[in-house]
């Protein structure tokens, strides 16, 4: 049991652990009252420790423009509305903090009720989480800070700098605050792009995906940016997704980097060789190597039970036919079929399997 102490002029409510008299500083962002939420959000915006907060409770994603990197552990309740919500969670709880060497993101859902097609999306946003964790490695990948190499630069780059021939900085405020705060949201929204989940096989040259698709996207997603800006994030997002897959080795007193097939000396990287690689190719074949399509099928199979209604005499009566099915078609029926037959004995198989299920469980 906590206990309410006291309320600080900046709207950090202090409570007083029963078990061991700890003080646990909280943010209440799910108040409304304009004046007392202005309050907590200076103050978030203006921590400087861990010590600073403990506990932050919102509704939605708390997206009032503050950032808190020592956050160790996510808790959601409910069903997120979109991939993009969910990756930018495990986003904000994966900064890099002095206070922390691992991070938590745990989603509490119900159980689906696949007969509500409102639960059935959502659970399928969560699966595609799942999935495109994969290819969101990068967010928990070692950053860098990018700055320019100048030909008379010979300063050798400091721990955790990566310096790049060509490379501009970001001077607008505008994306420097996106690179901070919303970087992995951003890169959410490309992942899910039709075109770019298209091109990430490789069936389109990286410079189009990087110089094409990847500002398109950003030109939706930010409308308000110009086209100097535009230009500016799409680098920087590109250069971010090709080292965060990339791997850096030693040689002697030389430091090379592997990215896909090539393996450059740090002294010669450059722009244009960043731009000649595609960013999230690596990613998409991790994916299609453990994501397979028996997995998904077993997804999609364990929802389905959830939905479909049968008894053992319809079962009893499908089951030769099913027989005959695989015999004349070499393959089981097919649960996407356009003929309704062939769905329906598809889903008598998934009906039998569950109830095999529930009776070797008992």
């Amino acid at each position: 049991m906590h206990r309410v102490k006291e309320v600080t002029e900046d709207g950090v409510i202090i409570l007083k652990r029963h078990k061991d008299g700890k003080l646990i500083k909280v943010a209440d962002l799910v108040n409304d009252e304009p004046k007392e939420r202005e309050k907590i959000i200076t103050y978030l915006r203006n921590i400087k420790s861990a010590d600073d907060m403990d506990l932050i409770i919102a509704l939605g994603m708390a997206k009032e423009g503050f950032d808190w990197p020592y956050c160790e552990h996510a808790l959601t309740v409910g069903y997120r509305s979109s991939l993009t919500e969910i990756i930018q969670i495990i986003g904000r709880a994966t900064r890099d903090s002095e206070n922390k060497t691992t991070a938590q993101f745990t989603n509490l859902i119900a159980q689906p009720d696949a007969k509500n097609d409102e639960v059935k999306l959502s659970v399928n946003n969560m699966l595609k989480a799942i999935t495109s964790s994969l290819l969101m490695e990068q967010v928990l990948a070692p950053s860098f800070k990018f700055k320019p190499r100048f030909d008379d630069d010979k300063e050798p780059p400091k721990k955790g700098e990566l310096k790049i021939r060509g490379f501009k900085k970001p001077n607008s405020k505008k994306v420097n605050d996106i690179i901070e705060s919303d970087l992995n949201d951003l890169k959410a929204s490309i992942l899910q792009d039709p075109q770019m989940l298209k091109a990430m096989p490789g069936n389109i040259e990286p410079e189009v995906i990087n110089e094409v698709l990847i500002p398109k996207i950003i030109k939706v997603k930010y409308p308000d940016l110009d086209e100097a800006e535009v230009k500016e994030l799409s680098q920087y997002v590109v250069l971010d997704s090709v080292v965060r897959n990339a791997k850096i080795e030693q040689n002697g007193d030389k430091k090379f980097i592997r990215m896909a097939d090539k393996f450059i000396n740090l002294d010669d990287l450059n722009i244009d060789l960043i731009n000649s690689i595609n960013p999230f190719q690596q990613a998409f074949e991790i994916l299609s190597k453990q994501v397979t399509t028996g997995v998904l099928k077993l997804i999609q199979e364990s929802i389905e039970a959830t939905r479909i209604k049968m008894d053992f005499e319809e079962a009893s009566i499908l089951w030769p036919k099913i027989n005959e099915f695989i015999k004349k078609h070499g393959k089981r029926p097919d649960l996407n079929s356009n003929d309704p037959k062939e769905r329906r004995m598809a889903e008598c198989v998934i009906y039998l399997k569950e109830e095999k299920r529930k009776r070797a469980n008992g």
